[in-house]
């Protein structure tokens, strides 16, 4: 069964994700980019304060493709005691160079590699992350003016991420400004979850506070998705 992730930006919203039945708590700071990473202190706190709870999860930030930096993020953000740590692997620099930085890591932590769709990334990618050791790939979107992800990729495509994806036998997340009304879209690819932030906030802006009835309506199509739903909401 698909999951839902959760992306909070605190300990409050934290504490509503959980409520509002999220299966994965991703923290992340909306304002600080795609992937903005929170400060370490705060992510201590809140995985203390959930300790028990839901697996959670934390990106490291939107870094360059420099191995060296992004392995010491990596350690740090590893060391706050998160369940998983959310990498991106954007567009140019050192790919190669990360992977193999990142492999002694990934014998310690779960890591998960963020590749963006509206970067258009080759999906022969994914072997190599399975063979640095990754427990999962994610297929996220870099610029969020752009559209979502069901906006900036064809179905096709979209299937193609989660059949390799699932083929090196990795966790497989979609995620990408997903509304509500993609949930019904989405599901029949099979993910291990689909990711919100915008979808779960108030008038569905990625930097403001979450919301307790958006969260209810996310969780709802998340366990009876409907199509009739989708083309209301797509065409209000």
């Amino acid at each position: 069964m698909t999951g839902m992730l959760a992306s909070v930006t605190n300990l409050e919203e934290a504490r509503l994700a959980l409520q509002g039945g999220a299966d994965i708590i991703d923290l992340k700071n909306p304002v600080a980019g795609a992937l903005g990473a929170l400060q370490h202190d705060a992510v201590r706190r809140i995985v203390r304060e959930l300790q028990g709870g839901k697996p959670i999860s934390a990106t490291v930030g939107d870094l360059p493709m420099e191995p060296q930096r992004l392995a010491q993020a990596v350690q740090a953000m590893g060391d706050t005691g998160v369940d998983y740590v959310k990498i991106g692997f954007f567009a140019g620099g050192d790919r190669q160079g990360c992977l193999d930085a990142l492999r002694p890591l990934a014998d310690e932590r779960r890591l998960i590699a963020v590749l963006f769709a509206d970067q258009q990334p080759d999906f022969a990618w994914i072997e190599a992350i399975a063979a640095a050791g990754f427990a999962g790939a994610m297929l996220d979107t870099a610029n969020k003016g752009h559209g979502g992800l069901r906006q900036v990729m064809a179905p096709t495509r979209l299937a193609e991420f989660v059949d390799t994806t699932r083929s090196h036998r990795l966790l497989c997340g979609l995620a990408g400004s997903l509304r509500a009304e993609d949930i019904a879209h989405l599901l029949p690819l099979r993910p291990d979850y689909l990711g919100f932030r915008g979808a779960l906030c108030e008038q569905r802006r990625r930097t403001a506070s979450l919301d307790s009835e958006a969260l209810a309506r996310v969780r709802g199509q998340m366990e009876n998705p409907s199509p009739a739903f989708a083309q209301g909401r797509a065409t209000a």
